[in-house]
Formats: structure tokens, sequence, C-alpha cells
């Protein structure tokens, strides 16, 4: 039993990070302090009050653990990665969990590229961005090649020069095929170099170009060059005008700003390249009423910059947050250059600021009646589930499938849904081991044991281990299990789970003739339900996904020509023959054990194919 005040007395007056669990011991609240003895001890104190959301956490605390550090800015860092590992219900958490493209240029390599990339590396390339569209980078890196015909393979040059003949955009005139030796380094060198000065905003140099070039060949009555000259030419003018100059100090710079009620929050985030806006992006954010714009600020600031690669020289902030000197050490640390949070006053910046937060408010106002009909499909569906099951707390969906050809190459698909969405990583592939033929209820009982039986033993390493069970790929259980399917796909599941001494509730999901869901079966009743509700909606997408997921298996093992018979390499069998064959037979043993009589029967069989079948059958492993 864990003793409170035992515990709060041998707090230590040193920086860290605490760690609260709740009785399950899931972690539910992360974070840091000067004093992990004063900082903790709050939460405990009846006259402390931090509002509705901090006392809802205190309650459900069964224990709580620390990590001391050696000065707050090694506690600051600690929490962000805690924090990011673990999502603890209680700690303000963005919903998005996104990556953005940027342009990478080779600058190292003696002959550059320039490529699409989603990660910032230490690998002496330059990189631009970030940018909001992927197709916008890809566009553009296209034009850029196209502009300064720069190479867009990926031999070693100089070593491979002249090893293989060049490629297509040589002849088509988009590369000069400095492979061949056609272009020696400096002079791509110059094109490279105009190529990066494109990309730092100046366009005025390949404007004039281009024009000019376009005026020469329409001289010359070479129209078709002209026309692709002014192609390219309105690509490029396209191009610069989406960009606004904000500033002219040339710096990078993020914007942040927010917009709230009393559930939900928006972020709004500017990105500022070299003086101009490049993009903007916006997160929801979850918080509870009592928490304030600055509460909430600095918790975005601490996670978004914890997992994004490009951290700007400058953050501005429509408002003062708690830990500035801190998160600029932190900021700097990652950056390996000082980088400066500001909350502008007057002049250009704070309009910036002041647009961001407008532009907040209304994706806020905008996206309102989105999330509540998102909300309704994924967490109001489950929540109309348990209401017809009588069950609570109902978060982890499992469902399976079985998928064959005419009983052969038999496989079964388990997908998971959580709190009414696909957890695709967690979806898994079963190829049947013992079920020879279409024997479904079979099948489905050695998926079920596979399943749980690799579930329970991952559970026992990872004790054994005393590692946390989130590590194993079979270790979570469902809170769930959905059958496709009535009373005797359910009663295959409870036979497998009472094998096993395992106690989880089934669900069979019933269709009617027409092979459209019409209720539930559980418990042994039959259960109706409304097809105009969001509950129907999300069952129907899990019957669904389950049949998708076991028809892209099977699909992927033809396609890799993993199903492949004997029947195949038969003189005088074809795909009529072999489909025939496994129809009438339904599996290799029956067929090896016909007579060539009986093989002979078979629809679109003649004797002399018949000899073949049983002369190879019985020469070789069927």
């Amino acid at each position: 039993m864990f003793d409170f005040q035992e515990e709060l007395r041998k707090l230590p007056d040193q920086p860290g990070v605490y760690i609260m669990h709740d009785k399950t011991d899931a972690i539910i609240y992360i974070g840091k302090a000067v004093s992990l003895r004063k900082r903790v001890r709050q939460y405990f104190q009846p006259s402390h009050d931090e509002g509705i959301k901090k006392k809802q956490m205190v309650e459900h605390i069964a224990r709580f653990e620390y990590i001391i550090t050696d000065s707050e800015l090694e506690a600051l860092v600690l929490e962000c990665n805690l924090i990011k590992e673990h999502t603890p219900k209680y700690n303000t958490m963005l919903r998005d969990d996104k990556t953005y493209p940027y342009i990478r240029v080779t600058v190292q390599e003696d002959f550059p590229r320039v490529l699409f990339s989603r990660q910032v590396k230490k690998d002496k390339s330059r990189y631009f961005g970030p940018y909001t569209s992927a197709g916008a980078v890809k566009d553009t890196i296209e034009l850029i090649n196209k502009l300064y015909k720069l190479r867009t393979c990926s031999r070693k040059l100089p070593r491979d020069i002249g090893l293989d003949r060049a490629c297509l955009n040589y002849h088509i005139h988009q590369c000069g095929a400095p492979c061949q030796g056609y272009v020696d380094k400096e002079t791509y060198g110059k094109q490279v170099s105009k190529a990066l000065e494109f990309l730092n905003g100046n366009y005025a140099p390949v404007l004039c170009e281009l024009k000019e070039k376009m005026q020469e060949a329409s001289e010359e009555m070479e129209f078709e060059r002209a026309i692709e000259y002014r192609e390219l030419l309105n690509s490029v003018s396209q191009i610069a005008q989406k960009q606004k100059i904000t500033n002219t100090d040339g710096e990078d710079k993020d914007i942040i700003a927010l917009a709230s009620d009393d559930r939900d929050a928006v972020v709004q985030v500017f990105f500022i390249r070299s003086g101009k806006i490049i993009g903007r992006d916006h997160f929801h954010v979850r918080v509870g009423s009592e928490e304030s714009t600055g509460d909430i600020l600095v918790n975005f600031v601490k996670q978004y910059y914890s997992g994004t690669p490009f951290i700007p020289r400058e953050i501005m902030l429509q408002e003062a947050i708690e830990d500035i000197p801190v998160l600029e050490e932190w900021l700097t640390a990652k950056r390996g250059r000082k980088v400066t949070i500001r909350i502008p006053q007057k002049g250009l910046k704070e309009k910036l600021v002041e647009l961001a937060a407008r532009n907040a408010q209304l994706v806020l106002s905008q996206d309102k009646e989105k999330i509540k009909r998102e909300e309704g499909r994924t967490i109001g569906a489950v929540k109309e589930i348990e209401q017809l099951l009588g069950m609570k707390d109902l978060n982890r969906m499992e469902a399976y499938d079985i998928s064959n050809i005419n009983g052969f190459e038999t496989v079964g698909s388990m997908i998971v849904y959580e709190k009414g969405r696909p957890k695709r990583s967690d979806y898994r592939k079963f190829k049947l081991r013992t079920v020879s033929g279409p024997d479904d209820y079979a099948s489905m009982h050695e998926v079920l044991t596979r399943r749980f039986t690799h579930g329970m033993q991952e559970q026992k390493e990872l004790e054994e281990k005393n590692m946390p069970q989130e590590v194993g790929s079979f270790t979570r259980f469902p809170d769930i299990i959905m059958m496709d399917g009535g009373r005797g796909q359910v009663n295959i599941c409870l036979q497998v789970l009472e094998e096993l001494g395992l106690d989880i509730p089934v669900c069979g999901m019933v269709k009617d003739d027409n092979h459209r869901t019409r209720g539930l079966y559980f418990h042994n009743v039959e259960i109706p339900i409304d097809r105009h509700g969001e509950g129907f909606k999300l069952i129907t997408r899990i019957q669904d996904e389950a049949h998708r997921f076991a028809i892209e298996y099977h699909r992927s093992l033809r396609s890799k020509t993993q199903v492949h018979s004997i029947l195949d390499d038969i003189e005088g069998i074809g795909p009529a023959r072999r489909k025939a064959l496994m129809r009438r037979f339904q599996s290799m043993e029956n067929m090896k054990n016909a007579s060539v009589e009986e093989l002979a029967e078979t629809d679109s069989m003649n004797l002399a194919a018949a000899q073949n079948v049983y002369d190879t059958l019985h020469s070789g492993p069927a």
C-alpha cells in the first residue's frame, strides 16, 4: 500500500520530474518542478486550488514517483520526452502528430541534387522549409530541375561518370548529363548556386532570363521552345506571388497564437523563413476549462519543439509565458544557435501575432461542428454500442475475418479500433498452419488461439524482465471482441477464451440475407440496432475493414506468387482445370488419394491430364 504521507516526506528539495499513476498503474500526469518537495506537496494540500482538471486528477492518483535532475533545464527536457512517450490523460496534449516536407540540396556532393525530405539531418546538406504542402514542394523541385538542368539520379559522381548511358532526362533536355562528363563541376556548380538563390526567394534573375529566352526563341520562329519558356515563366511567377514579405531582416521566425473556449483550443503557427511567410498550420489541443492562454502556450511550445526538426531563430507569442529563460536555453541547445522568445507589443510583429490569433479563432469556429461530427462518428458511436450492450469503458475493439481461395491458402486478419478509430499499427495477419479446406470455424479457432496464446506468452516474458506491457505487440487485450457472424462464430471465440482461461466479452455482428448488418449477438441474445445511428455505422466500418484487410493480404500473397500450387507445374493443367480440381477435392491430400479415373471425372479434365496429375502427386510431395 502506497503511504502518501511517508512518500511526501521523502521528496527532495531538488529540481526534477514527477510522475502520477492511477490505480491501474497507468501514468495520468507528468510535470516538472524547481523543487519536487514544494511542487508535489501542493497537490495534496486542501487549501491549494489549481482548477477542476487538476482536482479530478488528484482524486485518481494511486501513487507517484519522481526523477531528480541537476537543473531545471534538464527537468524540462525530461518532462517533454516523457509526455511525448506516455501521453498522460491530464496533460495538455497535441492532437496532431505531423511531419513537414523540406527541400534538401545535397551541397556536400560534387554534383548536388535537389531532393524532397521530411527530416532535417546533420549531413551538411542545405534545407529549405518547412512547407505545409508536400505537393507544392514536389512541384517546386520539378521546376528547379527543369530550370537549371540538375540531375535527379542517385549515381555516385564523379566515380560513376561514363559507366552507364545517359538517362531520358538528358535526351529531353532536362539534365546536362554530368554522369557522362558533358558538364564539368564548375559549370554545374553555377547552376546549383542559381537554384539556391531561387530557393532563398530571389526570383528576379530567373524571371528576366526566361523572358529573354522566350523572346529570343519567338524571334527565331522556334515556337515550341518559346512555349516551353512561357510555361516555365508562368510556373516561377506563380511561386513568386505566393511569397509575401513580412519584414526586411530576412530572419527565420515562428509566430504562435491561439483561440480557445471551454473545451478546445486551436493553436495557429505561421512559418516565416528568410523574411517571407512560406506557410501556416494549426493544431487542435486538448485543454481544461480553467487553463489560461499562457498555460496552453507553454505546453504547446514544449511539445511542438521537442518533436519538430527545425527550430527558427525567433519565436513570437501572443502573451508572456512561464519559464521563458529556461525554454530559450533548451531551444538554443537543440538548435545549436541562439533562440529568442518574444512577445511583441507594437508594430508589424504585433500585427502578425494578431493575424495568427484571428486565424486561430476562425479555424476554431469553423471546425467546431466538424470536431463534433468526428467525435460522434468515433467516441459517440462507441458510447452508443456501450449503451446497447450495457457495458462501460469500452475502448479497444478487435475484429477478425477469414479469407481463402476455394479453401486453399486460408488467411486470417485481426484489426483493432481504439476510441472508435482504426489503430493500424496493431493490425495483424495470420497464415493458417493447421487447417486445410474451407473450414471457417476451425480457421477462426486457430487464429484466435494463436493471437491470445502469443499475447499471454509476451505478457509473461515482459513481467519476468520487469518491462512495461506496451512493449509487446500482442500484450494488449481487447475490451470486447467483435466477431463477423452470429452464434457460431461467437461460440468458437468463447471456446478459445475458455481453453486459455481468459474472460473477454464477445459480440457477434449479425447480418441479414442481403449481407447487411441487422443486429448484435451478445450473451445468447440478438439485439436489434438502429440502422441510422452512429453505432451501427461504426460496426459496419469494423466489418468492412476486417474483410478488406483479409482480402488485401490474399492479394499480396498472390501478387508475390506465394500462393503457388503444385498443380501450376503440371503439363496440361491451366487455370480452369486447376480451379475445378481445387473445387472438387478441397485439399491436396484428397486429390492425392483419388484414382486417375476419379481425377478424370472432374469438369474440363481428360484422361491424359488426369494421368499427369496422378503421376506428379505420387512422385513428389503433395
